[in-house]
């Protein structure tokens, strides 16, 4: 019984570390994701803000 319970922490432990190295991921993946999207943004406000003085004029 012990070697039995010993075995189901250790795997518990490799599942979980496992798991958080997956939402690790996920989060970082998503924070670059949202860095491009925002930029991309900026920079369209950038050109639209350009382009209206003088489509004004």
């Amino acid at each position: 019984m012990r070697k039995r319970h010993r075995f189901d922490s250790r795997m518990t432990r490799i599942v979980l570390l496992i798991s958080f190295l997956f939402f690790f991921g996920r989060f970082i993946y998503s924070t670059i994701g949202a860095w491009y999207h925002h930029q991309d943004k900026v920079q369209s406000q950038q050109i639209s803000q350009t382009i209206d003085p003088t489509a004004q004029r």
